[in-house]
């Protein structure tokens, strides 16, 4: 929408399914602010299963690719990372029409595969995601990632860093902020009033791995007045689902992803939010959430190793008693900080953005339109 206001032509290719409920569907062509988008179909088998998420990806590959050979020559291809080989479809498509290429990597892989576990390091699928993955990194004109861990992990699979810009995510600002009516209508519809809630909202996978704040939750769970609430989903979150109706946990909520005109009363009805990051995963994932929590103005839990993207941002901060933090498997040490949010936060009048200026909207959009703007000079 910024490059259209910027006075550029924008065609966006993407899928006609969602990506939270595969039964969704949308319009085949739209004109949305002034972007063409263009979706096409694919499979809608879910995210229940790794050979159903392959299908998806698969079928979405080939009508993408289908799709963008009859599109006209643009003068700058952007591609991202998801879902994974569509930057080597961007690379081969600005190579095939001399196009200038922009790489805007999300997440990692197949490093952030093999480091999940999904797949084995030295295997023959690896050695080949890893040579279409330097294909769309030798080929890119210009590299955007998300951190300068990610920029790090970049520069040592052999690509130079004056090619790579840091550019993170913005938040939601414009409709992202502290809710008090939210906050209370979220409040009252789970029948949370009067309760200390500590809230895990964003996506349920591997690389942000839970089973330390469950385990707190499990061992506070006689505590009336305390709340654990999981927003989201992914395959960790069925996990969550499954131990939470085989009883115990029930101090536990468990939520699906929220409609982003109810994002603020959700996000804002957290006395405490949790960020987590996979110790291998630094990076390689780039857990944006931060972002609109700090819009929101709440405190924040990180679990994760240090150092990281987030651990910069935290120390960073205005008000640096504002955040706590422990590391994986020190579940006495998560509860203590639990502890400490509640005794500090726990009657707090809340509104003030928490340094989420840097991040917001207006200061990052124009630094990601002048990184495609440069290269359509050029």
């Amino acid at each position: 929408m910024a490059l259209v206001e910027a006075g550029h032509e924008v065609t966006v290719v993407a899928s006609r399914r969602g990506y939270d409920d595969a039964g969704n569907r949308f319009s085949a062509r739209e004109v949305w602010r002034g972007v063409k988008i263009i979706r096409v179909g694919s499979t809608g088998f879910g995210k229940a299963a790794k050979w159903r998420r392959a299908l998806d990806f698969g079928s979405f590959l080939a009508a993408c690719g289908l799709r963008l050979a009859w599109l006209p020559r643009f003068d700058v291809v952007v591609a991202l990372t998801s879902p994974p080989l569509i930057s080597v479809f961007g690379a081969a498509l600005a190579r095939w029409r001399k196009s200038r290429f922009v790489y805007w990597v999300m997440d990692f892989n197949p490093d952030e595969a093999v480091a999940a576990g999904w797949l084995r390091e030295g295997s023959l699928a690896t050695r080949l995601l890893e040579r279409l993955s330097r294909f769309s990194l030798t080929k890119a004109h210009r590299i955007v990632a998300l951190d300068r861990f990610m920029a790090d992990r970049i520069v040592a699979k052999g690509i130079p860093r004056a090619k790579i810009s840091v550019v993170p995510p913005w938040s939601h600002d414009d409709q992202v902020r502290f809710d008090r009516e939210g906050r209370e209508r979220f409040r009252r519809t789970l029948g949370l009033e009067g309760k200390f809630v500590v809230m895990y909202s964003g996506n349920h996978s591997p690389c942000h791995p839970l089973e330390t704040l469950v385990e707190a939750a499990r061992r506070m769970v006689d505590d009336p007045a305390l709340v654990f609430c999981f927003v989201g989903w992914g395959s960790e979150f069925r996990k969550l689902e499954a131990a939470r109706a085989g009883g115990g946990l029930v101090n536990v909520v468990c939520l699906p992803y929220q409609p982003l005109a109810e994002l603020a009363g959700s996000l804002s009805a957290a006395d405490l939010h949790v960020v987590v990051m996979g110790d291998p995963f630094v990076g390689l994932v780039h857990p944006c959430k931060i972002y609109n929590i700090l819009a929101v103005g709440a405190p924040i839990l990180y679990v994760g190793p240090r150092p990281s993207h987030l651990t910069e941002i935290l120390d960073g901060l205005r008000h640096p008693r504002f955040w706590t933090e422990a590391g994986h498997g020190q579940v006495e040490r998560l509860m203590k900080s639990v502890a400490w949010a509640r005794q500090q936060f726990g009657d707090r009048e809340r509104g003030e953005s928490c340094g989420a200026g840097e991040f917001g909207r207006e200061r990052l959009v124009p630094r990601m339109v002048g990184e495609v703007e440069r290269l359509q000079e050029s």
